[in-house]
């Protein structure tokens, strides 16, 4: 598991039934691609977050493969509708095998 891994989201709290919102999500990882070495010269494991899902009620809204070219602590932001009230959870894959999840309630106004 990495050192320092940690996800953050922006959900609103309350969405009119139907309505659309804007959800943001960054996930600090350093992101090592497998090409650089340490001070004694050993190959640093190549260490990326390879896979971004959001799922709403069980239902998958987003399903991202990233691929080594991705950046340090990537941000995603993006819209979804919002039927009911309920769950959304955000899952981040590591190459590691690692798993970061959260999860963020949702009312209806």
């Amino acid at each position: 598991m990495a050192k320092g891994v940690k996800p953050r989201v922006k959900v609103p709290k309350k969405a009119a039934a139907g309505g659309t919102i804007t959800i943001k999500t960054l996930i600090s990882h350093k992101m090592e691609s497998g090409q650089r070495k340490d001070d004694d010269g050993n190959v640093i494991p190549r260490s990326i977050i390879n896979r971004f899902t959001c799922d709403f009620n069980g239902e998958n809204v987003v399903d991202v493969t990233l691929e080594p070219a991705i950046s340090t602590n990537p941000y995603f932001e993006f819209e979804a509708t919002v039927p009911e009230a309920g769950e959304f959870k955000f899952t981040w894959y590591d190459d590691d095998g690692s798993v970061y999840e959260t999860a963020k309630k949702i009312a209806i106004e």
